[in-house]
């Protein structure tokens, strides 16, 4: 009797072990599971590249009088750029847009209203996406395939819609902050410093001292050996993968 009662509160306890190990092991994997729905989706931010390119981007969402002076500038470093345009923008100064278009610059999507995508359904952020497509469309004539959301307020949501739309949805990895108004100088040393291979820089045009700094950068980043491609030329349209920072990598 004694030999089966212990024997009976031996099976109880390795049973007792057996179920917390299941119940830990089931909610571990739930959380795993879990995360890896909810997993943030990223834009891409730069890509891996031995070769010596850099993407010029600009956020066009302002003015557009300093059009043909970016224009200039980069025809003379021999610079392809992709403007990141906002449909109302483009409303108001389509002969910008079909300038850069006619140039050889890339013409890509920064939303309609340049609102943000954080704050809108699925819905309205498609509706955003689609109406500065049709804008943008209905000036050069060429489908976009890019998409900026407006201040990089990407969200997961955002990054979906674009992909159902055949869009990339493109961050960048080097900020001139040219907006905040800092000097000539202060945007050449932030820019020049944080730029290496696979970089993409962001501009804005509209901003009084981007022109004169981007001759500068576009000079001392060509000394280095770096050219400069659209967007479209420097990332992976597929078989690829993004790390924790949205650095796209080819796959293997």
């Amino acid at each position: 009797m004694w030999f089966k009662t212990l024997t009976l509160r031996k099976l109880t306890g390795v049973l007792s072990i057996i179920l917390a190990i299941s119940i830990i092991f089931g909610l571990l994997m739930g959380n795993y599971a879990w995360a890896s729905v909810n997993q943030k989706k990223l834009p891409i931010y730069s890509v891996e590249t031995s070769e010596k390119k850099i993407a010029i981007t600009f956020d066009a969402a302002w003015t557009n009088q300093d059009t043909q002076q970016i224009i200039d500038i980069l025809n003379k470093h021999n610079a392809k750029a992709t403007f990141f345009i906002v449909g109302d923008w483009a409303e108001k100064f389509p002969e910008s847009v079909k300038a850069f278009y006619d140039a050889g610059h890339t013409i890509a999507n920064h939303s309609n209203t340049h609102k943000a995508f954080s704050k809108c359904s699925r819905n309205e952020i498609k509706e955003e996406i689609e109406n500065c497509n049709k804008k943008l469309e209905g000036i050069t004539g060429e489908k976009v395939t890019l998409v900026r959301a407006p201040s990089g307020d990407y969200t997961t949501q955002s990054i979906e819609v674009a992909k159902g739309l055949g869009m990339y949805t493109i961050q960048w990895d080097c900020d001139s902050l040219d907006y905040t108004k800092i000097s000539v100088e202060e945007i050449v040393n932030r820019v020049v410093k944080g730029a290496k291979n696979g970089s993409i820089i962001l501009f804005h045009n509209g901003v009084e001292n981007t022109a004169p700094a981007l001759d500068k950068i576009l000079t001392e980043l060509s000394k280095q050996g770096y050219a400069f491609v659209s967007v479209e030329d420097l990332i992976y349209k597929e078989d690829y993968y993004l790390d924790h920072t949205g650095r796209q990598y080819q796959n293997a």
